[in-house]
């Protein structure tokens, strides 16, 4: 079973689209659940220590929806680069290990709290290109594709 966990709300249609044709093609490998949690208001006003609060807060709605047995990898900009293949090779490595519930885990705007970055067993960098969290949404569950694509040896365009 596979799960993301992500902060705020998928409100552009294209995205959707985009996020619902990713879901279908994984469901085909394996179960497959968005949960969304919402996110803070973030004024441009704020000051370091409300961002914080914020990141604290949106942390807490997504730790509570991770359970005990998850292995969590969350989406961090100081976490590891790994590219397709790599992402692959780990998957196939829970599995083998018998790690069943896997969840990807996606902060809001302002990052990730440090409640996150403790329970986290994998912090992922997604690039080292920023992206709004909405869109990795999408490019999570492409590389997601993509592993099961590489794990099971079918082509997929390069």
């Amino acid at each position: 079973m596979i799960r993301i966990i992500a902060c705020g709300h998928i409100k552009e249609k294209w995205l959707k689209d985009g996020i619902g044709e990713y879901l279908k093609r994984i469901r085909g490998y394996e179960k497959t659940e968005i949960i969304e949690v919402e996110d803070e208001k973030t004024p441009d006003s704020n000051s370091d220590a409300q961002n914080e609060k914020i990141k604290e807060t949106e942390g807490q709605k997504l730790l509570k929806q991770i359970r005990p047995q998850d292995h969590v990898i969350l989406l961090d900009l100081a976490g590891r680069e790994m590219d397709s293949v790599a992402l692959a090779d780990y998957m196939t490595r829970l599995n083998t290990y018998g790690k069943s519930s896997v969840v990807f885990v996606i902060g809001g705007s302002l990052g990730v709290s440090e409640g996150l970055i403790a329970r986290a067993d994998c912090r992922w960098k997604l690039s080292p290109n920023t992206f709004p969290h909405q869109l990795c949404r999408l490019i999570v569950l492409e590389q997601i594709y993509r592993a099961f694509r590489i794990r099971h040896n079918e082509p997929y365009h390069k």
